[in-house]
């Protein structure tokens, strides 16, 4: 293991003699598996003990820029406040650019606002889109490390992408309709809100590809982007319903719920299967309600957490990389909704 410190010093954390960490640093014999284990340990105490006095003080100011309807800007303020705190000793403050209705082109004027304030790192839910993309790399070349949240933008000079695995979750969605629909006939209706935000777009093809193996006889009608509004989806969804009377099941992948819910109610009727994502305040309302079957939701706080140390880790305070693993995705129900929501 390399490390900047003495025997003596491993001596005295670990509680051996020198002579037994000279074995182990050195890998000879005469050691018990045990002690050497011992001694390994100590130096990674050491290790972590120093990385927290260097970081005591350390202050990051971070943008949090999101194109989104409020209820998910929302839920990302409230998970990166309460997240703060375990940061510590590093101090973090935050400035949040957050939109409903955004356009692209004003949302790479605010990246490039904040590139010539100035900022520790920028978590990013954009559109993929040109535009968005240029500014993310001027960011980069400025040396501000941009990570993406929940939706990617692969193709851009972004550090990291922090989330679940989108279109994982569109065949786990294909899958529960599927089963809970079983032999009923009727279609399915897909929502999105924005067709270039590449999240979406991802749980809509896996979706899609999910569905062709698991239920091919099944008709999927996919509804124009929404924007994750209420009034839009209401709008949207009520012309499918007059359209496509047989419409039996939703799979809401860019929200607006309750317009999805008030379209079905003015139809005099209510779908048999309804999912969706994240556990927005009304959603958990539709859920306990019985109206939607089941959410699928991934931990924002762990994600956003994680998105503060990759900006550390690119700033050096932090020496290990991180893993890239994807969010752990949930399916809630009624059921099991996390305590304390």
């Amino acid at each position: 293991m390399a490390h900047p410190y003495s025997v003596r010093e491993i001596a005295r954390q670990a509680g051996v003699s020198d002579a037994t960490v000279d074995r182990v640093l050195h890998n000879r014999p005469g050691v018990r598996q045990s002690t050497a284990g011992q001694v390994r340990q100590a130096i990674r105490d050491m290790e972590a003990q120093r990385l927290q006095l260097e970081l005591t003080g350390r202050r990051f100011m971070i943008d949090v820029v999101a194109d989104a309807p409020m209820r998910f800007t929302t839920s990302v303020k409230d998970a990166l406040e309460s997240v703060l705190p375990l940061l510590r000793p590093a101090v973090f403050r935050a400035r949040f650019h957050l939109h409903e209705q955004w356009n692209a082109e004003e949302c790479a004027a605010e990246l490039d606002r904040i590139g010539k304030r100035g900022s520790h790192g920028v978590i990013l839910k954009a559109p993929d889109v040109p535009v968005v993309r240029a500014a993310v790399s001027r960011l980069a070349e400025g040396g501000i490390p941009i990570v993406t949240l929940v939706t990617d933008l692969p193709a851009s000079s972004r550090v990291a992408y922090v989330g679940m695995d989108n279109r994982s979750a569109g065949a786990t969605a294909a899958y529960l309709i599927h089963q809970w629909l079983g032999m009923s006939p009727g279609a399915v209706a897909v929502t999105v809100s924005n067709d270039f935000f590449r999240g979406e777009e991802e749980r809509e093809m896996g979706f899609r590809s999910a569905m062709r193996s698991v239920d091919p006889g099944r008709a999927v009608l996919y509804l124009p982007a929404s924007d994750g509004l209420d009034q839009t989806t209401l709008r949207l969804m009520g012309e499918a319903l007059d359209a496509h009377p047989d419409v039996s099941a939703v799979y809401s992948i860019g929200g607006g719920n309750a317009g999805i819910i008030q379209a079905f109610e003015a139809a005099g009727r209510k779908p048999h299967v309804f999912i969706g994502h994240d556990l927005a305040p009304d959603n958990i309302a539709l859920l306990r309600s019985g109206t939607m079957s089941a959410l699928l939701h991934h931990d924002l706080k762990q994600d956003i957490q994680r998105c503060c140390r990759i900006i550390m880790h690119a700033h050096g305070a932090l020496p290990e990389a991180d893993a890239g693993h994807a969010s752990q995705i949930e399916v809630i129900t009624p059921f099991n909704i996390p305590h304390g929501i």
